[in-house]
Order: C-alpha cells, then sequence, then structure tokens
C-alpha cells in the first residue's frame, strides 16, 4: 500500500482527476493550499490575475493505493499537471503501514476500496 501526495497547479485539477478516473482511481482527497518551491514565491499572472506575495496558491491531492495502482496514478498526475513550466508541482510516494474502514472494521488493501 502506498500514499501519494501531489502538489499540483489548481487550473490542472479538472484534468488530473479526469485522468485518474479512467485509471478507476477514484478514492482522493483535494485541498486548496499555499506555498512555494523553486519560483520563490516570484509573481505570476493565474487566470488574468496576478498572484503576488512569496505563498502562491496550489492544490494538494492525497491518494491511498494498492501497489498495483501506484503507477497509473503517478502516470495520470504526471500527464494531468504537466505545463511544461516552473511550478507544475511535485509527487511524493510514502510507503502507507496501515489503512482501516472505520464503517466496517476492514484493514489493510481491502480498506482502501
Amino acid at each position: 500500500m502506498k500514499y501519494i501526495i501531489a502538489i499540483i497547479q489548481p487550473d490542472r485539477l479538472d484534468e488530473v482527476m479526469r485522468l485518474l478516473e479512467e485509471q478507476e482511481i477514484h478514492l482522493v482527497t483535494v485541498s486548496n493550499v499555499v506555498g512555494r518551491g523553486r519560483q520563490k514565491g516570484i509573481s505570476e499572472v493565474y487566470r488574468s490575475h496576478k498572484e503576488v506575495g512569496s505563498l502562491l496558491k496550489k492544490v494538494k491531492l492525497e491518494i491511498a493505493v494498492n501497489e498495483e495502482f501506484v503507477k497509473p496514478a503517478i502516470e495520470a498526475i504526471t500527464k494531468g499537471a504537466r505545463t511544461g513550466y516552473v511550478g507544475d508541482g511535485k509527487i511524493f510516494v510514502l510507503d502507507l503501514q496501515e489503512t482501516l474502514r472505520i464503517r466496517t472494521g476492514e484493514t489493510g488493501k481491502v480498506a482502501i476500496g
């Protein structure tokens, strides 16, 4: 089991979600976040609005998957989020020690869905 965390541009979310759905990856948590990377918070124009300050708006996706879905999830996120410009984002893959579905008490691979 793996826990995938992806930080992407907000305007790429719909495309990433569409590609994840195509790979039958449906269980995704999405959060609006702010942060900075190599851009160092440099002002940029986003949807005709100039973003100013040291932190830029991003979207964070959190996905728990079984081993067979790791590569398809990474490929979907990468394909959907890539623009070729600085600030496209990052993907982090962590080992997931345990999963528990609260409603049923199921654990492990079965609990992910």
